[in-house]
């Protein structure tokens, strides 16, 4: 599997879904937070109409946008870079990211952003050392959503990526065997389950982080 003989070169695939994967999250999760606690937090006019287009916007067919991107990043010389894998990944799980965000912050009652105004906070303060705090266990579930949906996405990077950005979904399905029309079984099953140790020890963390939020919140 990580053997190089063969044109192979996992290991560095990996580290290509570490950085598409983990910049995806970070970045979805940057907007996602403010785009949701606005949404659900904030009055302003055609509130539920953008809501409308974020959720609509999850549901558009990938496939359909494949061509265009590919046209798109080939004319302005990023096709086989990193940043024509990130953008589109982040336009896929944003809409997620704000939806599931979006619910959660609807559901927190007024009463404690008021009483943090009223010990002075402002409304910054009051986000960022009583919402986010109760917030952490939606945050950390919505980024483990986003990073197997990043870590997962084949359709995309298979058609915008080259050597150097190839993504270990796409790796995987271009492994070769020993010999000419041999099929790797052992070596993509191996590679398979390399695959999902980052998964799981996400899930671990995270699932420490949600229990962490939970009562830093229940104490708050």
């Amino acid at each position: 599997m990580f053997s190089e003989s063969l044109g192979n070169h996992f290991g560095r695939n990996l580290l290509n879904s570490l950085f598409v994967a983990g910049v995806t999250t970070v970045v979805a999760l940057l907007f996602g937070v403010f785009a949701a606690y606005a949404l659900s937090r904030l009055e302003f006019r055609f509130k539920f109409l953008v809501l409308g287009f974020v959720l609509g916007a999850s549901m558009f067919p990938g496939v359909a946008l494949v061509t265009p991107l590919f046209q798109l990043f080939t004319n302005i010389g990023w096709y086989g870079t990193y940043q024509a894998l990130i953008i589109p990944n982040i336009s896929f799980v944003l809409p997620l990211t704000v939806y599931t965000l979006t619910s959660f912050f609807r559901e927190m009652p007024w009463e404690l952003e008021e009483s943090a105004r009223i010990d002075g906070c402002t409304q910054g303060q009051a986000f960022r050392k009583v919402i986010m705090p109760l917030a952490a266990p939606a945050v950390f579930t919505t980024a483990i959503l986003a990073f197997i949906a990043s870590w997962n996405e084949f359709l995309i990077a298979s058609q915008l990526s080259n050597d150097s950005t190839k993504t270990v979904t796409v790796a995987i399905a271009y492994f070769a065997g020993a010999q000419a029309h041999q099929e790797p079984y052992t070596a993509v099953m191996a590679a398979g389950t390399v695959v999902t140790i980052p998964l799981v020890i996400l899930v671990l963390i995270f699932q420490r982080k949600i229990v962490a939020g939970l009562t830093a919140g229940a104490v708050k």
